[in-house]
C-alpha cells in the first residue's frame, strides 16, 4: 500500500505493559500503520484493512498467515 501522509490517531496496543514490548496502531482511510512505541523514529509498516482484519484471527489460530 502506498501512503503519502502520516497515520492518524495512534494508540498503544491494549496488552502492552510498562517495560514490555509495545506497539502502536495508527489509522489510514484504507488500512493501518504499526510502529514500535519505543522507537517511533524508525518509521512504521502499513497494512491494508483486509490484511489487518485477518491478522488477529491468524494469531488466535496459532498460524502465521502470510
Amino acid at each position: 500500500m502506498t501512503v503519502h501522509h502520516e497515520p492518524e490517531h495512534w494508540r498503544k496496543a491494549r496488552r502492552s505493559r510498562n517495560g514490555s514490548a509495545r506497539v502502536e496502531v495508527g489509522r489510514f482511510a484504507d488500512g493501518v500503520a504499526v510502529r514500535d512505541t519505543k522507537d517511533r523514529a524508525a518509521g512504521h509498516v502499513t497494512v491494508t484493512g483486509p490484511r489487518w482484519s485477518s491478522f488477529p484471527r491468524a494469531i488466535q489460530a496459532g498460524r502465521d498467515d502470510r
